[in-house]
């Protein structure tokens, strides 16, 4: 019996119908932007390994830091202790973003979970009875019950209803009520690649202040060069409050997440009565391996012209594109993220052209993964302008393929 069907007898995968799905990918290396399967195929990974993978796999730097680290301090509580890289990373971090206070924890929606009850606890720390939430429509902020319920998207969550806390669709007005605005900054990413100007996050920080509300901004995609700027919130000029961090964070090396937040909210928690401590944390806060290979990974930035690179990856793959615009409903995108939206296969996420898309891409060597009818790339930033441009033509060649 082959390892894949020891994994269908073993393993329970996420957003995945086992009961209609194909073996999974038999994945043995990873090197730069190619994933290589035990049966020998290599296959370019044009969706960063859902876009986690920011330099390529593998990347020596980050090899290297990880090494270095796990050899000196592996792990260590980061509730009342901490360690040189926690410390170095949250002031760069917090250089980078105009936030000063950095809340570790695991993956994008701890990052959110932690956002949502800083947010809360803010307010009635304050005394002030803020305790609702608006965020976009079709938004995404991750699978925990709290990130499910500022979500969107209702596939994912009508199942889980019953347990969610009641948020509303951002439609210009803040109520003296609301204690924060969550958004997807430029680009709503599981929504479907939805570009939004920046006019429109400039204006949503304009009334967040007018109404004294926090803005959160989920820069769990869109962080670390993905827009083509290291942040999708400097397309606008604006600094949000809080800002949820993670995937591209490590370089898709390793789970870690950061919640960024102002002086503001963080002294809104101090004072001698323990009812106001931020009663939060996961078993691997701040890991130093975690740390020291995000750490190296902003050094890639400082050495290396990934956001160059991101905005040529990006403009190469839209020129391949182009000559699509007329037949397809939609040709979108920013930095490095291109996405076609098809006028047929409606249904959503469960647009049955999706799977289509997927295999007619993988028999190609690239893998793709769309969001139903909505067939996009986020790769790697270490793309050379070859495999770019071999990322769009493949696009075309598949929508040519399912159209048909």
């Amino acid at each position: 019996m082959s390892w894949e069907e020891r994994d269908r007898r073993a393993v329970w995968h996420p957003y995945t119908q086992a009961a209609t799905a194909p073996l999974p990918l038999p994945i043995v290396r990873a090197e730069g932007a190619y994933l290589f399967a035990d049966d020998g195929r290599r296959i370019l990974d044009a969706i960063s390994s859902w876009w986690t993978c920011l330099h390529g796999h593998g990347h020596p730097r980050l090899v290297e830091a990880l090494a270095r680290q796990a050899a000196t301090l592996d792990h260590v509580i980061f509730a009342g202790a901490t360690h040189p890289a926690a410390v170095e990373l949250a002031e760069h971090l917090g250089t980078l973003l105009g936030l000063p206070r950095v809340f570790y924890s695991d993956n994008g929606s701890t990052a959110v979970e932690v956002a949502l009850k800083m947010a809360y606890q803010y307010w009635a720390n304050r005394g002030e009875k803020r305790t609702r939430f608006l965020t976009l429509s079709n938004a995404y902020h991750g699978d925990t019950v709290g990130a499910m319920s500022v979500s969107g998207i209702p596939l994912f969550a009508r199942t889980f209803r019953d347990l969610l806390f009641s948020a509303d669709v951002y439609d210009g007005e803040i109520g003296d009520d609301v204690a924060a605005v969550l958004v997807e900054p430029m680009v709503q990413g599981a929504g479907g690649m939805i570009v939004h100007p920046p006019e429109f996050l400039r204006a949503l920080r304009e009334r967040c202040r007018e109404s004294g509300t926090l803005l959160i901004a989920d820069e769990v995609m869109t962080g670390f060069g993905r827009t083509g700027r290291m942040f999708a919130c400097e397309h606008a000029g604006i600094h949000a409050d809080i800002v949820c961090l993670s995937k591209g964070l490590t370089g898709g090396m390793l789970p870690l997440a950061a919640t960024v937040a102002s002086e503001e909210i963080y002294e809104a928690f101090l004072g001698d009565a323990a009812t106001r401590t931020f009663f939060h944390g996961h078993s691997y806060c701040g890991n130093p391996i975690g740390c020291s290979v995000a750490l190296a990974s902003l050094r890639v930035f400082d050495d290396e012209p990934v956001l160059e690179r991101s905005r040529t990856i990006g403009a190469r793959i839209a020129t391949k594109l182009a000559p699509l615009r007329n037949r397809v409903a939609d040709i979108r995108g920013l930095g490095s993220i291109q996405a076609v939206e098809l006028r047929t296969g409606g249904d959503g996420y469960l647009a049955s052209v999706g799977p289509q898309l997927f295999q007619a891409a993988l028999a190609r060597g690239v893998l793709l993964r769309p969001l139903g009818n909505v067939l996009y790339a986020l790769p790697p930033l270490c793309l050379t302008d070859a495999e770019a441009d071999h990322v769009g033509q493949v696009m075309v060649e598949v929508i040519d393929e399912v159209s048909r």
